[in-house]
């Protein structure tokens, strides 16, 4: 007797594979980004009055950029 059409095994897709491991330099490139900016940043509000040389705004643009790469990393990191 045949089988009916809803007992037949259907087709079943593989699962997708997994993503690959993350390089190991991600997570210390972003966590060293992020401290550095932040530093630049920190300085540069509370040491301006003290040292003349960090009240320029490249100091707060570096920092920012920084941060922003750093971020940019951490989306690569799984």
């Amino acid at each position: 007797m045949p089988k009916s059409k809803s007992k037949r095994n259907r087709y079943v897709p593989p699962p997708p594979p997994k993503p690959k491991p993350s390089p190991k330099w991600i997570p210390y490139a972003f966590f060293t980004l992020i401290a550095v900016g932040f530093s630049m940043i920190m300085a540069r509000y509370l040491f301006s009055t003290t040292f003349p040389v960090l009240d320029s705004n490249w100091y707060l643009g570096g920092g920012l950029a920084m941060v922003a790469i750093a971020f940019a990393i951490a989306t690569q990191w799984r």
